[in-house]
């Protein structure tokens, strides 16, 4: 009995402690528990605040009104009078058809990743270019601020450019157009054609004296030509009233400013193709040559104007992005946007050699009716013979071929004496590969061949107000490139910098329409942007690859074109 009870003693006690430890245990499970699930609602609620903060940031932040404004946007800024005037040139002059494939390459290479660089730290962060490399490193705030200052400079001059194709839109209103016939001179005696404007053409001259009104030097001032300064404060007006409210104001003009010059390069193109020579300037432009491709120069031209055609470096393509939002598929813009401004380069190459085979073909025409007298001349005089000259041939209506038989003949039989004869060949191909680029080609060049067009004030109105436009969607992109990254950066008021922004720069625009503008204007095309803006990308992909890191990038891109991240 006492063994047993003793038995039963040291059970219970077993139990007890087991009892307790089982208790014990539980306690702790229970208190872990507790602890987790405590932990687990701190972290959820920290989450909560950071992503209510990230929406009212969002949505404090203005979006544009749809993907078609946005896409219009960055076309209308990447879409340039470059594309017009720069790379019909550098096609003419860099091989043709063969500078489309370099050309290609680098923008696939360099181009579309740099472009897809900027669209993405813009749109994940959502702040200006200043916010942006601020965000990624305190120590690289200063691109942005580069970036802005690019901006400013490029501002100054370009929106000139904008004035000078608002006076020429503003004197196209006329019939005759003004600059069609050289200007008459009256003295007491008769009555004479201007002679610096016979030595060149009219075109010419009304570009130079009526226009800008050039002084002989960049050293000699010569006032202020009043015309274009009212013309370049009204360029300034537009720009004005157009961003004084951001997107919300800007992002409905481009509806216009950004369709309208493809509206007016087709029906240029379509004008064109029915004139006399408009193919010869086409297969001049398209005719390959395959030698020049091995030139580096061809190849450094090519990446040049890839970087600006895009708008790299600037931050207006940041500015843009950065109203958009996180989920937006900004692989898919990055594509879209390159190739429609591919497109319009070749468009626009189409149309400006078409047009200016045209006018080699005018040109050639009245050289040969020119020449063709000068031949009937030295036949009555006897320099030559008669006999030389085919008798199907008449000289008083000579056809091209018949012209240029003719004049391969002469050379031959008068080998010796053929330079005192003064006769030229009058190939279209010379004219053609007279290389014209920036304001001559749109103000000289192009004014000259529309004058040939039949209603020449109605193209010239459609061309003076595609120029206005393209010019316009650019400006904005760069504005916006200045405004954005100071508002989000200073927190001011984005009417009043707006406002004070257009007048400083109207003010200092005042350099470039006084009679010596043209000079300074060329100046700041040549060196304010190329050397600072690549600096700036180059900067730009440092902060990407090095500071910021890929991986962190990867992980970031991975939330394009999805709803949660």
């Amino acid at each position: 009995m006492p063994k047993n009870s003793k038995v039963v003693k040291r059970e219970l006690d077993d139990e007890v402690i087991e009892s307790v430890k089982d208790l014990l245990s539980n306690e702790d499970s229970a208190d872990d528990a507790f602890k987790k699930s405590e932990l687990i609602v701190d972290v959820q609620e920290e989450k909560d605040i950071d992503v209510e903060e990230e929406s009212e940031v969002e949505d404090e932040r203005p979006a544009w009104n749809s993907k078609l404004q946005y896409i219009l946007a960055q076309v209308g800024f990447s879409v340039g009078l470059g594309n017009v005037w720069r790379f019909p040139y550098l096609c003419q002059k860099n091989g043709g058809g063969a500078y489309l494939l370099p050309y290609l390459i680098l923008l696939l290479v360099i181009g579309i990743p740099l472009f897809f660089l900027e669209l993405s730290v813009g749109q994940r962060i959502r702040r200006g270019s200043i916010g942006v490399w601020n965000y990624i490193s305190p120590k690289l705030g200063g691109i942005g601020f580069a970036s802005c200052v690019v901006c400013f400079f490029v501002a100054l001059y370009y929106n000139v450019i904008i004035g000078w194709s608002l006076f020429y839109f503003s004197q196209s209103f006329q019939q005759p157009l003004p600059w069609d016939q050289c200007p008459l001179v009256k003295n007491a005696s008769h009555t004479f054609v201007e002679p610096e404007c016979e030595k060149s053409s009219a075109t010419t001259y009304y570009w130079y004296r009526e226009a800008l009104n050039i002084s002989s030097s960049i050293s000699e001032s010569g006032g202020l030509n009043w015309k274009m300064t009212v013309c370049l404060l009204a360029a300034w007006v537009v720009v004005c009233l157009a961003m004084i409210k951001g997107i919300q104001s800007s992002g409905k003009i481009m509806y216009f400013s950004s369709l309208f010059p493809y509206v007016v390069l087709i029906c240029f193109l379509i004008r064109a193709l029915l004139l006399n020579g408009s193919v010869d300037g086409i297969r001049h432009m398209f005719t390959p040559k395959l030698e020049m491709m091995l030139e580096p120069k061809v190849w450094r031209e090519a990446a040049t104007q890839v970087f600006f055609a895009l708008g790299l470096g600037f931050g207006g393509v940041i500015a843009f992005s950065s109203y958009n939002k996180r989920d937006n598929n900004c692989h898919f813009d990055a594509i879209l946007v390159s190739f429609i401004n591919f497109f319009t380069s070749v468009l626009a190459t189409l149309v400006v050699f078409a047009v200016l085979g045209f006018k080699a073909n005018v040109i050639s025409e009245k050289c040969i009716a020119e020449n063709s007298k000068v031949i009937i001349k030295l036949l009555k005089m006897g320099d030559i013979s008669r006999d030389i000259i085919p008798h199907h041939i008449n000289l008083s209506a000579v056809t091209a071929e018949d012209y240029h038989l003719v004049y391969d003949i002469i050379q031959k039989v008068k080998e010796e004496e053929f330079s005192a004869l003064h006769l030229n060949s009058c190939q279209t191909e010379d004219e053609l590969n007279k290389a014209v680029q920036g304001t001559g080609l749109a103000f000289i060049a192009f004014t000259e061949a529309m004058t040939h067009f039949p209603a020449s004030p109605f193209w010239s109105v459609m061309f003076f107000l595609m120029l206005v436009n393209l010019g316009l969607g650019s400006m904005f992109g760069t504005i916006e490139g200045i405004i954005t990254p100071v508002v989000d950066t200073f927190k001011v008021r984005k009417e009043i910098l707006t406002v004070i922004c257009c007048f400083l720069a109207f003010c200092i625009g005042l350099i470039f329409v006084q009679r010596s503008g043209n000079y300074f204007v060329t100046m700041f095309d040549d060196y304010s942007a190329t050397l600072p803006l690549l600096i700036v990308v180059i900067l730009e992909n440092i902060a990407v690859s090095f500071v910021y890191g890929i991986d962190k990038w990867k992980i970031g891109l991975t939330c394009a074109g999805e709803q949660e991240c």
